[in-house]
């Protein structure tokens, strides 16, 4: 897919190496979480789902501060953390980002430019689709 974006719409005016770099830390769901049959475990699987939502306010925030659209994905997601974390027997194990972190985190988004954007957004919107679809099953099992 980046080969043909580079060769196909010239977008590659900067530096591949980003590609092996994607040091994000972007929220993913592994077999531990809970979140998977068998061994489902809701509390947990709740728990990993809400603290990754919430995780990903800052790079949803930034997906929306560099693109041109109106739809505010960062606010839905807000909302289906909350939802998710009142669901809990537990809700104040919910892990959420510092402020101070946050901000940092956006800062270093904000100084990408050209392909390495490009290359980040679409780190970050493959790892948020990856999310949702767990998310989804998850909630279908409730």
């Amino acid at each position: 897919m980046f080969y043909q974006l580079c060769t196909e719409q010239n977008a590659c005016k900067g530096t591949m190496e980003i590609m092996a770099q994607n040091n994000l830390n972007l929220p993913r769901i592994i077999k531990e979480d809970g979140c998977y049959q068998p061994g489902f475990q809701k509390e947990s699987c709740l728990r990993k789902l809400s603290s990754g939502l919430y995780a990903f306010r800052t790079f949803l925030e930034y997906i929306e501060e560099t693109t041109q659209s109106s739809v505010s994905i960062s606010t839905g997601a807000q909302h289906l953390a909350e939802t998710l974390k009142s669901m809990m027997n537990n809700p104040e194990t919910v892990i959420t980002p510092l402020p101070d972190t946050q901000k940092t985190l956006a800062a270093k988004l904000r100084e990408q430019r050209a392909w390495n954007m490009i290359v980040t957004k679409h780190f970050i919107l493959q790892a948020f689709t990856l999310f949702m679809e767990t998310t989804s099953r998850v909630i279908r099992l409730l």
